[in-house]
Formats: structure tokens, C-alpha cells, sequence
């Protein structure tokens, strides 16, 4: 179903950009793409530095090219937040930026409805002659909106990326529960007798063992555990797959995909680990190519993530933050991203896969299907 939001003027539509984003941006450029008279989305952009100069017009191409990416998009409004003031000497801030913008919009066919800001003490549009030299009153912006579904948007691009909150009791549960389970596993596989050999091993720790035999089944059901109420066995089963790179990949293909896509990628895993080729199609996924995820999949993933990520010790805390970090991206959602692999890395320099989404997101590298519009 698609709702329609009427914005019969820029103040109103700049009050409306927030509520499309879920969020009010700060200290960035936003880009709504149109199709027709409708926006389909809202892109957002840290603003590049004061010292960018003849970087903007590049800069601006790698915008506009991602909105190029959107096969239905045929005009474009770019937005920026910003928390100077309005007026920087004769010209309003950021104006080359946004005049590199509309350039490129324009030599792409994009239709540019207009280009607004809204900075500290006032807001305006760049196409607007009449526009007063230190912006129009924030006063004249709408207060409320009539959305059919409100939500709050005092947050910015970055509200709510902090890991919830974990008590030392808890780590220390599930940190207990990873060395049991990491036992046992030595044990069963005969990596290490023991010093009491099987008859000391926690019973928990077995049945977490137990429940490796069948790989795919427990991610599955892992995407159906309460997130606020994590048992420290299942917990620290997940976070003994998920620090192991080969596992981390099944339970992120099968996230992304279903619990064939796992069975798939686990089978793959295997026949690599005996020389054989991986097949394209399944490693191309890492990469944001593919049929596009249920976002559902990957943000109850992320949840759950995320919240291993802030139980677990410190020396598994970076794997857990990495693997969010891809869910994260694969979402859309590069500022998330980032900051969960700038904790990973912060642990684990040398972390393979927070490097690797780190990489993508300094070179502007989103997941195709973000593209992608869901089927009405």
C-alpha cells in the first residue's frame, strides 16, 4: 500500500523529509528521488568538508549516480541540514555543493523540483530569487504534520546505533557460556580429553553442542529468539558460530535469503574447505548482489546481533559487532554500519569482514537491491 503525503509548500515539504527518513538528519545532504509527482525514498549523505572545492563536482556525480540506480526515478529534490548558519558570505551554505547537484541531475534528465535548506537560524530555497539574504523564518515551518502513522523524528541519522545496554552480570553468564561450549566442542570432536573428560561437562553446553549438528536449524531459530531475554547457552552457541568465518557466511547468506539459501551455503563451505570452486552466485551475496532480502530477515538479525554484541566478551565482541556491520549495509543503512565497524575494528584491527564492509562504505558501495523498489 502507498501513502500519499501531500507537501503543498517547501516549508511543508521540508518538514516532511524527516518523517520519509524516520529521522531528522543533521550536518548532511539529503536527496528524495521523485517519480512523477511522488517520492520514492529518501537518500542521505554526510556534507562533505568545508575544503572539498574541486572534489564537488565528483562528489555530486556519486550522488546523483545512486539515484540513477533507481530504475523509476525521473526527478530529484536535494535537502541540506545543516547546523551553520545560513548565509556564508554572498552565497547560502553549501550552495556550490548543491549547484554541482543540480548540474549533474540535470545532465542525467533528472528533473530538479527544488533544492532547499535548513540551517541553524533560518531556511530557504536555493532556486528561490526572493529568498531573503539570511533565510526565512524557522518559525514558518510547520510544527505538525497530518502523517497517517506519526513517529517520533527528534533523532538523527545516527539515534538509537548505540549497543543496548548489558550488565556485568550478564556478560559474565554468557562469557561463561561460550568457554563451556567451547569445551565441549574440543571434547566431542577430540581436539582435547579434558581434565574430567565428558562426565564434567555442563549439560547446557552439550545440548549447544548438539545443536551444531544442524547448522541451518539453529540460525532459523535464532531469528525467533526474544532479543530481550537471551538464554547465556544460546547466546554464546551463537557467538561460537558467528566468530568462526566460514559459519558467520552460512548464517548471513541464510539471513539475507531463507534456510535453503543456508543448507546451500553451508554444503558450498564444505566443498571449498575440499578444493572445490565456491559457486558465484552464493559469495556474490557478501557483495549486496542477488534477490533482494526480506528487510524483516535482516533487522531481526541485526537485533539479535546486536545484542550478543553488547554480552559478549571483549575478545568476541568484534566479530559480533562485524556481523552486525553487514546486516547493517545490507540494509541501507551505511551510518549504522559504520559505527559498528569502527567498535569492531577498534578490538580487532585486523577483523576481515568489519575491513571489508569498512571498504564499502568509504567507497560509497551500497548493496544492489537497495535499489530495489519492494513490490506493491
Amino acid at each position: 500500500m502507498t501513502t500519499i503525503i501531500k507537501a503543498a509548500t517547501a516549508a511543508d515539504f521540508l518538514a516532511l523529509v524527516p518523517h520519509l527518513a524516520g529521522y531528522t538528519p543533521t550536518n548532511s545532504i539529503a536527496l528524495i528521488p521523485f517519480r512523477g509527482s511522488r517520492t520514492i525514498g529518501v537518500m542521505r549523505f554526510d556534507l562533505p568538508p568545508a575544503d572539498a572545492g574541486d572534489e564537488l563536482d565528483r562528489i555530486a556525480a556519486t550522488f546523483i549516480g545512486m539515484v540513477c540506480k533507481l530504475a523509476d526515478a525521473d526527478g530529484v529534490t536535494p535537502v541540506v541540514f545543516t547546523d551553520e548558519r545560513f548565509r556564508a558570505e554572498d552565497d547560502i551554505v553549501h550552495g556550490e555543493l548543491v549547484r554541482a547537484i543540480i548540474r549533474r541531475a540535470d545532465a542525467c534528465g533528472l528533473h530538479v523540483g527544488d533544492a532547499l535548506c535548513l540551517a541553524a537560524d533560518g531556511w530557504g530555497s536555493y532556486l528561490d530569487p526572493e529568498c531573503p539574504p539570511d533565510g526565512r523564518s524557522r518559525s514558518e515551518l510547520p510544527a505538525e504534520l497530518a502523517v497517517p502513522e506519526p513517529r517520533d523524528v527528534s533523532g538523527d541519522q545516527a539515534a538509537g546505533v548505540e549497543l543496548p545496554h548489558a550488565d556485568l552480570a550478564e556478560k559474565e553468564r554468557v562469557g561463561g557460556a561460550l568457554l563451556a561450549i567451547d569445551a565441549a566442542v574440543r571434547i566431542v570432536c577430540g581436539e582435547s580429553a579434558g581434565s574430567a573428560g565428558m562426565a564434567d561437562l555442563d549439560p547446557r553446553a552439550i545440548a549447544a553442542v548438539c545443536s551444531l549438528d544442524d547448522i541451518p536449524m539453529l540460525f532459523e531459530d535464532a531469528l525467533r529468539w526474544d532479543v530481550e531475554d537471551l538464554a547465556p547457552f544460546d547466546a554464546g552457541t551463537l557467538m561460537w558460530c558467528l566468530a568462526r568465518p566460514s559459519l558467520r557466511d552460512v548464517a548471513l547468506s541464510q539471513w539475507a535469503g531463507d534456510i535453503v539459501a543456508g543448507d546451500d551455503a553451508l554444503e558450498a563451505q564444505r566443498r571449498w574447505e575440499d578444493g572445490e570452486d565456491y559457486p558465484d552466485d552464493l559469495a556474490l551475496v557478501m557483495f549486496g548482489e542477488g534477490p533482494r532480502p526480506e528487510p524483516e530477515r535482516l533487522q531481526k538479525a541485526l537485533a539479535l546481533t546486536r545484542r550478543l554484541a553488547a554480552a559478549a566478551p571483549r575478545d568476541a565482541a568484534a566479530a559480533m559487532l562485524a556481523t552486525a556491520a553487514w546486516l547493517a549495509w545490507a540494509l541501507g543503512r551505511s551510518t549504522y554500519a559504520h559505527w559498528h565497524t569502527a567498535r569492531a575494528l577498534e578490538i580487532d584491527p585486523d577483523h576481515g569482514l568489519a575491513g571489508i564492509v569498512d571498504s564499502f562504505i568509504g567507497a560509497g558501495h551500497l548493496p544492489e537491491w537497495a535499489f530495489e523498489r519492494p513490490l506493491p
